[in-house]
């Protein structure tokens, strides 16, 4: 008998707002994800997983982010 799948969950409502607030920026300011990707040492796919908030960001990551693309940190949050 096969046992059905449990529910995917549902990305954490932060992660998706910083993920949104992470693309807003780059776009802004014309930056690419494939340009992004190599500045914090992550692949163009894992900057989309950041911006659609399926994967979390680091501490140490969004540090890296905040000084790729010329913000602070904070500029992030809720």
């Amino acid at each position: 008998m096969l046992m059905p799948k449990p529910p995917a969950e549902s990305p954490d409502p932060i992660d998706v707002h910083v993920g949104k607030m992470i693309r807003a920026r780059r776009r802004a300011i014309g930056v690419s994800q494939h340009d992004l990707a190599p500045a914090i040492g992550v692949t163009f796919q894992q900057v989309q997983k950041y911006e659609l908030g399926s994967n979390r960001v680091s501490a140490s990551k969004l540090f890296a982010i905040a000084q790729a693309l010329g913000v602070p940190v904070a500029s992030f949050g809720p």
